[in-house]
């Protein structure tokens, strides 16, 4: 493949006690691409995504960021390293007590020393970018519909145009109309900024319309790695389940009977 490796896991473990979460997880997400990761709940996939920021520390494994490994990257470098990203968090997860444009500006004015008047600015531009006007800026969070503060929490997520987006369950809670707007979104911002993008998610209407590539983790590994269009096409009964949504197949739920 002649696309350039940007973010590379190799055999990567982590345990919580005698419980066992990613069982030496690989998998790879290309520069300028997005990469989804699907799975049930309790696979790994927020684990996975943790462990890439530096929030969560493997247990064995290298996580590699341009070729480096950045598993323990501490002081100053770690700032350097995690100044490449933004994230779109699951529940928008805003600041309550500042207004959206400050929302969206947090990262410029807290991490970067950005001069307020400044951050305001690249704030409305980003707000414009997800459809929302300057009207929308002075407003408080509690203000805002679950669509809207999706769409604050994108603007934040690229308020800082980094080179690594992740999007965390990025339309849980919105009804399918506003899902597939915010998925839109994900695809023109991400596009605009070249950026690489590492999605997790169940919602497999997202995954479709957001990824070049789709791979699945099941148990804390990594069973299935393909092209988007080869998703319904796998020949994995575990994806094939998943894809369709069936109860029969090789995944079975822990359902407690009378």
């Amino acid at each position: 493949m002649d696309d350039q490796i940007h973010i590379e896991l190799k055999n990567v473990h982590k345990s919580f006690g005698p419980k066992s979460v990613l069982n030496g997880l690989n998998v790879t997400a290309y520069r300028g691409k997005s990469l989804v990761v699907i799975g049930g709940s309790g696979t790994g996939k927020s684990v996975m995504l943790k462990c890439i920021l530096g929030l969560m520390k493997p247990d064995s494994g290298e996580i590699l960021l341009e070729g480096k490994n950045v598993v323990g990257v501490g002081g100053s470098q770690r700032d350097v390293f995690l100044s490449k990203f933004g994230m779109l968090f699951q529940g928008a997860a805003l600041f309550d007590s500042l207004l959206v444009w400050e929302n969206v500006a947090f990262g410029l004015i807290q991490g970067k020393n950005m001069k307020r008047a400044d951050a305001h600015d690249i704030a409305l531009e980003k707000l414009s970018a997800v459809g929302l006007g300057p009207e929308v800026s002075e407003l408080s969070p509690a203000e805002l519909s679950g669509g809207m503060q999706k769409r604050v929490g994108l603007a934040r997520a690229i308020a800082g145009n980094p080179e690594v987006i992740f999007f965390d369950e990025p339309t849980t809670g919105l009804d399918p109309i506003m899902a597939d707007v915010i998925n839109d979104l994900i695809v023109s911002c991400v596009k605009q900024l070249g950026a690489t993008a590492i999605s997790i998610t169940h919602d497999m209407a997202s995954a479709r319309k957001i990824a070049d590539s789709i791979a699945m983790i099941y148990k804390g590994e990594i069973i299935w790695h393909g092209q988007a269009a080869d998703i319904e096409d796998s020949g994995n009964p575990y994806v094939e389940q998943f894809v369709h949504g069936s109860a029969d197949g090789p995944i079975q739920m822990d359902i407690l009977k009378d």
